[in-house]
């Protein structure tokens, strides 16, 4: 007790982000009052603090200025963004090697590339609901690590059933990391530069794409890396599998050791002192060197109820404490599909569905299409020879392919820079919408074309383009709902677009072979709903959280 109550002024003055600010524990409610209201130096303080003004939340952060602490808020929270990118991606550049080793057939691959996505639907409205309740930044410790850990461990699976496993396990971890990321870091940022760091932080999934293809193209041609285990034959592929464990595994460490929690988070749940001491910490670091003294002020926190925990352990049937459980963790479900939230709900349920079937149903099988058109023509011209033979055959698969992944990542680079320069002044929606109809027409055009060249770039332009998409539908998901839904609603449509990525690969998967213009036209008329349908959304640039 005396360390947190007697030297607390002390810590607070320090110019450092440690763990130390907001340790586990605080992230408890009873253990987070107990550390910070009933030690005695806080008496004449709260009595001294009636009088002081009390800020908002939006004037408390304008209160912090904006500096160092969101740029190193940036590199943390962006790193996280770019290792949840390399999991999810490092499936479609194992497809051509992988699928001699472990005997796929196309069904089979596509049963591989929907299995993250399977974990990050059962993980996203979880974790999000977590992070509602509990704390943004204890959740992406855990959901991280999972993350990282089953990755990993999926590389020394012999069998095709448990590398399966495994990477669902590992995508549980990263439905909750995505969308606690974003409304973690956007309640950090003030209100007029929020959609630019955003956006900025969304870039870093591009990072995250250049970092596995650049990774696919060093590592996974090398003939090297080669030895064998009992029923584990462990080759280049698998070596890069471990390596794109290791940034989800590092971003749990940088958060553990160096982040404090949300300040609006900690607002809403009536923890002043806790919000106060994070604001301080922003304030110090952002005026680092310019001789200011933190002002003093109180704040205008929320009415959140802290004891509803333990409405869930009262004595009862269990049957009835199950159903006590299930009915609070689907409220947040049920408040998002209420007036006056029910329609923006909607639209925005139908475009991570459009979106995220069509994106991730054509980005996980670039590596594979281009791999079949490395003789020539387009990629649903080259798929006469059936799945089974090209297994069979067992050809090494030629390094041009991950150096057009490599290509095709690098091309977001454009776009991103596109959506900082303009997120601000001219909004989400207008970005959203605009970027969905494009990727349908370059989608299109994919399919029509007829030589390796134009494929690539056609490629490219999609990839360039559909990156505005995410970048502006991240800014507008965070600023349409409130605190105490933002994490549940991000979790719940995250999830359902896991829902879409999941039947965008099996349908590839299944017809691939047969009737490849059926997958890439659906993805077509997919992106081009979803752009339609983004023109519903209410404008929100500019706005302030609530």
């Amino acid at each position: 007790m005396s360390r947190h109550g007697h030297t607390r002024d002390a810590e607070a003055r320090k110019p450092l982000l440690t763990g130390d600010y907001l340790e586990p524990s605080v992230l408890d409610s009873d253990e987070g009052e107990i550390i910070f209201d009933r030690s005695a130096p806080n008496i004449g303080r709260d009595a001294g603090r009636s009088a002081q003004k009390r800020l908002t939340y939006e004037e408390a952060v304008e209160e912090a200025g904006f500096g160092l602490f969101h740029w190193l808020l940036l590199v943390v929270c962006g790193w996280a963004n770019a290792s949840d990118a390399v999991e999810i991606l490092c499936v479609s550049f194992i497809l051509p090697t992988a699928r001699c080793e472990l005997q796929l057939s196309s069904s089979d691959m596509g049963l591989l590339t929907a299995s993250i996505f399977l974990g990050m639907m059962v993980g996203g409205y979880m974790w999000g609901y977590l992070a509602d309740r509990r704390g943004r930044r204890k959740v992406l410790v855990v959901s991280l690590t999972v993350n990282g850990l089953f990755g990993a461990l999926a590389s020394l699976a012999p069998w095709f059933w448990l590398f399966l496993l495994l990477r669902f396990i590992s995508g549980i971890g990263v439905g909750g990391s995505i969308p606690v990321i974003f409304s973690y870091f956007s309640e950090f940022m003030p209100r007029l530069r929020r959609g630019a760091m955003i956006s900025a932080l969304a870039t870093f999934w591009m990072a995250g794409n250049i970092l596995a293809a650049g990774l696919a193209w060093l590592v996974i041609p090398q003939d090297w890396v080669r030895f064998s285990v009992g029923p584990l034959d462990f080759r280049s592929w698998r070596l890069f599998v471990v390596l794109c464990s290791v940034p989800s595994l590092t971003s749990a460490l940088l958060f553990r050791l160096l982040m404090p929690e949300s300040p609006k988070f900690l607002m809403e749940a009536d923890r002043e002192k806790e919000a106060i001491r994070v604001f301080r910490v922003m304030f110090e670091l952002n005026m680092w060197r310019k001789g200011q003294d933190f002002p003093e002020f109180g704040l205008c926190t929320g009415s959140k109820q802290r004891g509803g925990g333990q409405e869930t352990r009262t004595r009862g049937p269990r049957r009835g404490r199950l159903a006590c459980v299930l009915k609070k963790a689907l409220a947040p479900i049920k408040q998002m599909f209420n007036a006056p939230l029910r329609s923006r709900s909607v639209v925005l349920l139908v475009i991570f569905y459009c979106i995220s079937f069509g994106y991730y149903g054509l980005w996980m099988w670039f590596p594979e299409l281009f791999s079949r058109v490395e003789s020539g023509g387009s990629p649903c011209s080259n798929v006469s020879l059936p799945s089974l033979q090209q297994n069979q055959s067992c050809s090494p698969v030629k390094t041009a392919v991950y150096a057009e992944g490599f290509i095709v990542a690098a091309s977001n680079l454009p776009g991103n820079i596109f959506t900082i320069l303009v997120m601000d002044n001219t909004g989400g929606k207008t970005l959203l919408a605009g970027s969905l109809i494009v990727s349908s027409l370059s989608v299109f055009l994919i399919y029509v074309v007829q030589t390796k060249v134009q494929t690539l770039i056609l490629s490219c332009v999609f990839s360039g383009v559909s990156v505005i998409a995410w970048n502006a539908l991240d800014v507008v998901g965070t600023e349409l709902y409130p605190t105490q839904l933002r994490s549940s609603a991000l979790g719940f449509f995250t999830g359902a677009g896991r829902v879409a990525a999941i039947t965008g690969n099996v349908v590839f998967g299944r017809l691939v072979d047969s009737n490849c213009a059926v997958p890439v036209l659906l993805v077509s008329a997919l992106l081009l709903a979803g752009g339609l349908v983004a023109l519903l959304l209410p404008q929100t640039k500019q706005t302030e959280l609530t």
